[in-house]
């Protein structure tokens, strides 16, 4: 909702009720009125244009410049027209005019359409209606008149304020959905693009001749395609020397279509990974998570693994604990490799190596989780995924967002 929305229902409201208040003066002092017949024509007027232009002032839309114009025109006529029908004591002693506070309703429509330059020539025009038809500047006069300026020009540079925030605040939305985008389409190149050129380098060198020119075109290209991935990434944080991998800038999740489908079953989306070099632990029962959910963090798993085989070679082992907590669910990879020297994740995130970054805590930021890695060198890495059980909750998510790339 706009934020100027609730100014034009208040300016509404406003209007009918000055009417009123306006006419209830009248009817209180009727018998001091010379020529009351000039102020019930005028009020017959004012309350006909009052109620019959309610629509004109429901939006910035509806109230067009030539409803302004109409509409600070009844205003002034009626300061005008004082003269002609109230006493001339009254008007002396500083009575109120035939529109009395109404007329700044006038002008506050004018502070909200236009902002306070609009509001500023309203409330001047006002004021030099109210001194003419005093026939003096008095000093109830001036501050009535000073009192709507100020407060007019107020409002119409709120109102600018709130606009130029709005329009600000939509182009960082469009900023964030872009570069969200972008990172999922970066996470998907290194999950499948990335990984088979690097694959065609490797076997292209081992093989020889043809093959080893296929193998470095192959490498060529991967380098190419992931400084291109690297560059579309907007860090916005840098908390630690690899925290600072995962801070990217975040946009809101868009509803998935999976989101009210019965739970899936993690463990039948970890099984395929089992083998003579992967260990697979899980609970009895069924672990139950929606389906999006399921999905990302079992391809986080898998994403943790390929890593295994690049970076520990093709002979270590890896174990997978599955733990079903109450409020979360843990999913532990764990090998026997060489670990990650310090510094690592670091020289590789500058080398657009950012499997971490993207393909595991990427895909856990996504679903309002979290993702821990431990390495020690000689000894193995671990990573340790959590995924809280309210992870579908776009208050979670949210929540995550600032955490994105910690080690908790």
């Amino acid at each position: 909702m706009s934020v100027e929305q609730p100014l034009w229902r208040a300016l509404t409201g406003y209007r009918v009720l000055t009417m009123l208040y306006a006419i209830g003066l009248f009817v209180a002092a009727y018998e001091r009125f010379d020529r009351p017949w000039v102020a019930i024509a005028y009020y017959v007027v004012l309350a006909g244009w009052t109620l019959g232009t309610l629509p004109k002032v429901s939006g910035a839309a509806s109230c067009t410049k030539r409803f302004l114009v109409i509409d600070l025109t009844v205003a002034i006529t009626g300061i005008l027209l004082t003269p002609a029908a109230d006493s001339h004591q009254r008007i002396v002693h500083d009575g109120p005019t035939l529109p009395s506070i109404w007329t700044a309703g006038a002008v506050l429509a004018f502070a909200i359409k236009g902002g306070w330059r609009w509001a500023a020539f309203a409330s001047a025009l006002v004021g030099v209606a109210n001194i003419a038809q005093r026939g003096r500047p008095t000093q109830d006069t001036l501050h009535n008149v000073l009192l709507v300026c100020i407060a007019s020009i107020a409002i119409g540079y709120v109102v600018e304020v709130a606009r130029a925030s709005e329009r600000t605040l939509a182009r960082a939305l469009e900023i964030e959905a872009a570069t969200r985008e972008r990172e999922r389409l970066a996470r998907d190149i290194h999950d499948s693009v990335l990984q088979v050129l690097a694959m065609v380098q490797r076997r292209g060198s081992a093989l020889g001749g043809e093959a080893a020119e296929l193998g470095r075109l192959a490498g060529e290209q991967e380098v190419a395609l992931r400084t291109l991935v690297a560059g579309g990434l907007v860090r916005t944080s840098h908390v630690s020397e690899d925290a600072s991998l995962g801070a990217v800038v975040r946009a809101v999740e868009e509803p998935d279509d999976d989101d009210d489908a019965d739970p899936c079953d993690l463990r039948s989306l970890l099984f395929p990974y089992a083998g003579a070099k992967v260990t697979v632990s899980e609970p009895g029962a069924p672990v139950g998570l929606p389906p999006k959910t399921a999905r990302e963090l079992a391809a986080a798993v898998g994403a943790a693994l390929d890593n295994v085989h690049r970076h520990a070679g093709p002979d270590a082992a890896a174990w997978i604990l599955v733990e079903d907590e109450p409020d979360a669910v843990i999913v532990t990879v764990r090998d026997d490799g060489p670990g990650i020297p310090e510094g690592r994740l670091a020289e590789a995130e500058g080398e657009g190596r950012l499997g971490v970054a993207l393909s595991i805590r990427g895909r856990l930021r996504d679903i309002g989780g979290t993702a821990e890695l431990i390495s020690v060198p000689g000894q193995g890495t671990e990573v340790e995924m959590r995924v809280p059980r309210n992870a579908g909750d776009p208050e979670n998510v949210d929540s995550t967002r600032g955490k994105a790339g910690k080690e908790r």
